[in-house]
């Protein structure tokens, strides 16, 4: 599959950017894409596949994180983060313990071989990202980390799983 650069040989710089070429929206999904797209080679050769990869990594870092809220916190709906977790539990890498406080609830935490293996493959994805970035000086990479941050920190409200996919639900009227 050819890429849009070997595509579009002309310059890019040279000739004049549609308007949805400096949208954020715009930027920031193929932004997203091409994350998603490094990451997954990353892990190739890992069958881990990149929403596994995420969730292990949250429970790593949050032993004893219930599902309900690992789900809101990967931005996955319930259905789904539920069937990732019930697959990184089939493969050892996590185990689910009821909560002490409330039975209904699922704590996870990850299992030896589960620490073994996101240790394999942290330099794989730290890599994956650095390649990311590797079009920006360090100083334009922490930059723009912060800006990523206090745009996500200003607009958490609106994550939501299926948002901008569903129609917004409607109030019963008074």
């Amino acid at each position: 599959m050819a890429t849009l650069a070997a595509r579009n040989p002309v310059d890019e710089a040279a000739r004049p950017q549609p308007v949805y070429r400096r949208t954020p929206a715009y930027l920031i999904r193929r932004l997203q894409l091409i994350s998603v797209a490094i990451l997954t080679e990353a892990l190739q050769g890992s069958e881990l596949p990149v929403a596994q990869w995420v969730l292990l990594t949250m429970i790593y870092f949050e032993p004893d994180i219930d599902q309900t809220f690992l789900a809101e916190l990967a931005s996955i709906d319930k259905t789904n983060s539920g069937r990732i977790v019930a697959e990184l539990e089939t493969r050892g890498l996590i185990e689910r313990r009821p909560s002490k406080r409330d039975r209904r609830i699922w704590m996870l935490r990850c299992t030896p071989r589960g620490k073994a293996l996101r240790e394999r493959l942290v330099a794989r994805a730290r890599a994956s990202q650095e390649l990311l970035l590797s079009s920006l000086s360090r100083a334009e990479q922490a930059t723009f980390i912060e800006l990523m941050q206090r745009v996500v920190a200003a607009n958490e409200t609106y994550v939501r799983p299926g948002a901008g996919r569903r129609k917004p639900k409607r109030t019963a009227m008074p």
